[in-house]
């Protein structure tokens, strides 16, 4: 078995896409998942499993949809590739309160990485590695307009947006469970 460290786009408290985090670990549990525990109310799960990333994935939206009625992207990485993000993190030496780190669900197309990397994002800072972008934002996330719909527009593929203090406390949640 495998420790995943599961994340899901667009958790709202209230509305259409919200996901109690009590009923998501059962609906997990039950599903076949274990050691399934989330983190904070915004859609982090870590859980083990023998399935594949993409099995995964399309195990834990299908769970998602049918008992909860929420239809929202799920990104999930094992704790190697979740480990390598951070090890990657191209701006470790800077203000981690304005760092944050967007995973995409798979490689973005090589055109449309040169059509964002043709942006001038100052006064934010933006690097690209694999599938996961890493921007350091000048003041704070909510004022840039290069967020996660940002990126998910311009590359087309879904995203999902978590700050510093978020990775560094799944990566250690799930190193643990490991």
């Amino acid at each position: 078995m495998k420790t995943f460290v599961i994340l899901l786009r667009g958790v709202t408290p209230t509305g259409k896409n919200r996901v109690p985090m009590a009923q998501l670990r059962t609906a997990l549990a039950d599903a076949g998942l274990t050691g399934v525990q989330t983190y904070i109310q915004s859609g982090n799960v870590i859980a083990r499993s023998d399935l594949d990333q993409g099995q995964l994935q399309s195990l834990v939206h299908d769970v998602i949809v049918r008992q909860i009625g929420a239809d929202i992207s799920i990104i999930a990485r094992t704790v190697a590739q979740f480990s390598q993000i951070m090890i990657q993190n191209p701006f470790a030496h800077s203000d981690s309160a304005r760092l944050y780190f967007t995973l995409l669900s798979s490689q973005a197309d090589p055109k449309l990485l040169q059509g964002v990397f043709a942006t001038d994002f100052s006064p934010d800072e933006v690097r690209i590695i694999g599938d996961t972008i890493y921007t350091l934002y000048a003041t704070k996330y909510s004022d840039s307009r290069f967020n996660n719909n940002f990126f998910e527009r311009k590359l087309k593929v879904a995203a999902t947006t978590r700050n510093f203090n978020t990775m560094t406390s799944l990566a250690g949640l799930a190193l643990h469970q490991n």
